[in-house]
């Protein structure tokens, strides 16, 4: 083989690792909005990314005999999430994920209060319109795509005016989701992604039969409405414990004042490792298809939830509903209500500082 051909071999094969960008037309949301997704597709993963919610649309990739799926839950066309809100399929939430108790925190001596949009009584997942509800600016980066947001002082009533920046970049088997973000104004922040994964393939049932691995030795009960006592409880000898590989469903249903209050399970999980450096939070395997997906992140925290509040009255692009279970999230993440936690890793960003997260999410396959 000659030298130029060599040479377009290896950069062919590299950026196909690495993952080519494409973009389109996607929707249009009631206002008139438009709304563009970005497809990044590598040698072993296509994912799409669409800039309402900044979200993960579909991941396809393939099982152990070669068969490839959507291993996400979602829609077949754009209308699908417009009309959905309670879900958050794939979305950037914020401007802070998870809740926060009544929705009320101080901040530099004041009391800021929030929309409350979970039961009435707190905030969930940055309040009544966010970041999951708005349209991101994207634009095409190496191996990926940027999604910009700008959040002005006193959007759903948080202090300051909040610039995020997500960077979704596509290599292998690896889609890595690098977050940043500044403020003018002393505020709180918890951004996260909240896609819901089906290793066995979007619509196939549920995900009591997949196994799981936390790396993790306490977490944080809660009460009554999913609000962290500020306790962080060990896991040993509870149905939390995952530091060892274990079916999902072998526990779920034990008498289990936390898991009946939550219907499963739907916790912030304290991970092993330092606040701010990536490592691995779990890792999830189908033992049916062989799919493996391995979470690492810089985040304190990861939410294990495992689609208690499906109900059958979501139908994905198979044609399927969506039944309770029917997917897990791994939302990576500061714990939540830690703004009225003073002892749980801080939430608060100042100006002149940037905030940094990093979380992957690696497909493999075991045979």
């Amino acid at each position: 083989m000659k030298l130029a051909q060599v040479i377009l071999a290896v950069m062919t094969t590299a950026l196909t690792a690495q993952g080519a960008v494409t973009k389109e037309p996607f929707g249009t949301t009631p206002g008139g909005a438009a709304v563009e997704i970005y497809t990044l597709k590598s040698d072993a993963v296509e994912a799409r990314i669409m800039t309402y919610g900044a979200r993960i649309v579909s991941i396809k990739t393939a099982d152990k005999t070669g068969k490839v799926a959507d291993v996400v839950l979602g829609y077949k066309d754009f209308a699908g999430y417009t009309g959905d809100k309670n879900t958050y399929f794939g979305s950037i939430v914020g401007r802070y994920g998870n809740r926060i108790a009544h929705g009320k925190f101080s901040l530099d001596g004041k009391e800021y209060t929030l929309p409350l949009n979970d039961h009435g009584i707190n905030t969930l997942h940055g309040g009544t319109v966010g970041f999951d509800s708005l349209i991101w600016t994207g634009k095409e980066i190496p191996g990926g795509v940027e999604m910009t947001l700008v959040s002005k002082d006193g959007d759903q009533g948080f202090p300051g005016t909040l610039t995020a920046h997500v960077k979704y970049t596509l290599q292998g088997g690896a889609l890595k989701i690098d977050y940043t973000a500044t403020t003018d104004k002393d505020t709180v922040l918890n951004l996260t992604n909240h896609s819901y994964f089906n290793l066995a393939g979007e619509g196939t049932g549920t995900i009591l039969n997949q196994e799981i691995e936390i790396h993790a030795d306490k977490f944080t009960p809660t009460d009554a409405g999913l609000i962290p006592t500020g306790v962080l409880a060990p896991v040993a000898g509870t149905p939390f414990d995952f530091t060892k590989p274990m079916v999902i469903g072998a526990r779920i249903g034990d008498a289990n004042d936390q898991l009946k209050m939550a219907g499963g399970y739907d916790h912030n999980w304290v991970l092993r490792g330092q606040n701010g450096v990536e490592k691995v939070a779990a890792k999830v395997h189908d033992p049916v298809s062989g799919r493996v997906l391995t979470v690492t992140t810089t985040q304190p925290g990861v939410q294990f939830y495992t689609g208690n509040f499906l109900d059958g009255s979501k139908t994905g692009p198979s044609g399927k509903a969506y039944a309770k279970n029917f997917g897990l999230c791994l939302e990576t993440q500061h714990f939540p209500d830690s703004p009225n936690h003073p002892d749980f890793p801080t939430t608060e960003l100042k100006p002149g500082q940037t905030m940094h997260s990093v979380t992957t999410f690696t497909f493999s396959v075991q045979k």
